[in-house]
């Protein structure tokens, strides 16, 4: 069974709420991400920045030189996250509404990495290709 965790890749980037917006994007742009999970002090999922939570803020805070917005501000409250025992296939099964592109993966209540549709169509795609080897 395709799983989470053979296809996910570690955490190594994320956010805290009071961050800067400025700051989140160069953050998000240097880990070559669409989104970062926010993480509290003691490393808890708190919620979710994606870059298209982000441009109506630019937009205006481009404007008006409004440079107050933080992270917390914008983030998801209530992000949608994977076990990494959770099936790929499950998991393509969900992204294919208008949902995130990009999830963390919690694992006993702690962020270990996250997943991207990328990563999804890879893993699915792999498995296609042994059908046809088959």
């Amino acid at each position: 069974m395709l799983q989470v965790r053979d296809h996910m890749q570690r955490l190594t980037h994320f956010l805290s709420p009071e961050l800067s917006l400025a700051e989140a994007l160069d953050r998000l742009h240097s880990a070559g991400l669409s989104g970062l999970p926010v993480l509290n002090a003691q490393r808890q999922l708190v919620g979710f920045l994606s870059e298209q939570d982000c441009i109506p803020s630019l937009l205006s805070g481009s404007y008006y030189c409004d440079t107050r917005t933080k992270v917390e501000d914008l983030m998801s409250h209530t992000p949608l996250s994977v076990d990494p025992d959770d099936s790929i296939l499950d998991l393509a099964r969900q992204m294919t509404g208008a949902r995130p592109k990009i999830y963390p993966v919690l694992q006993q209540g702690k962020v270990t990495g996250l997943i991207s549709r990328r990563q999804v169509m890879a893993a699915l795609n792999q498995q296609m290709k042994q059908c046809q080897a088959a």
